[in-house]
């Protein structure tokens, strides 16, 4: 009977040696997937934050100069009041006085005076500069005029409103902090598995399987004693 010969797995003086387990690299590349969705929110944060505020800028009542009009505060408190026109974001403003008065029934204004602060604004047709604020005692219709105002560039004119700082801040603060935290982690994922990639290779090429036990193969011939040697000694009672 003829019985085929299969080699052990792995045996045998022929058998290719076996490669290293490849480690698998932490952290995964799905973390630079996060990574990208952090800074996806950044963006979308600091495109839904600057809509809102050019929408809540659009929504100022307004005056023209030197026309002046009325308008309509509809709660008490503190308001700011800011130039807009040709000038704006240089603070280049011609000077013209600002007057407000009451126009309906119980209401009032308590102060109207200088705004201390820088605080610019570009959304839009609307390019406006803090000028004044204001303290309203109680809602209602106001009548503002600008005398001296004749000699303010067209088109320009006054728009009131709260404070816009606290809608930046809110818009521009967490938008780059997100940024940043995905770029950081994005830099730190890629230095780190460059740096177990390296590590891996390394101890790749380090590596050697097992060697082969000493001496020849169980299928090999034995070698006959070389010529000129004696051969092994007789077996007792055995004929020459």
């Amino acid at each position: 009977m003829d019985t085929p010969m299969t080699p052990a797995p792995g045996g045998g003086p022929d058998a290719a040696p076996a490669a290293a387990p490849k480690a698998k690299i932490r952290p995964g590349r799905i973390w630079y997937l996060v990574a990208l969705l952090v800074l996806l929110a950044a963006v979308a944060w600091l495109v839904v934050g600057l809509l809102s505020l050019s929408s809540h800028i659009d929504s100022f009542p307004r005056v023209a100069i030197p026309a002046g009009g009325q308008i309509t505060l509809d709660h008490s408190g503190g308001y700011v009041v800011y130039y807009e026109g040709p000038g704006a974001q240089s603070g280049q403003i011609p000077a013209f006085r600002v007057r407000v008065t009451p126009a309906s029934a119980g209401a009032a204004v308590q102060r109207l005076g200088p705004y201390n602060s820088s605080v610019t604004y570009a959304f839009g047709s609307h390019q406006g500069r803090a000028v004044l604020s204001m303290q309203v005692g109680h809602p209602g219709r106001f009548r503002v005029e600008t005398p001296g105002g004749g000699n303010v560039p067209a088109g320009s004119g006054l728009a009131f409103g709260d404070s816009i700082v606290g809608g930046v801040a809110g818009t521009a603060l967490p938008s780059a902090l997100l940024i940043l935290a995905g770029i950081v982690a994005l830099v730190v994922i890629f230095i780190i598995r460059i740096v177990k990639t390296s590590r891996e290779r390394s101890a790749r090429s380090a590596w050697s399987p097992p060697g082969a036990p000493p001496g020849p193969p169980p299928d090999a011939d034995p070698s006959p004693p070389p010529t000129g040697q004696p051969g092994p000694p007789p077996a007792p009672g055995a004929q020459p």
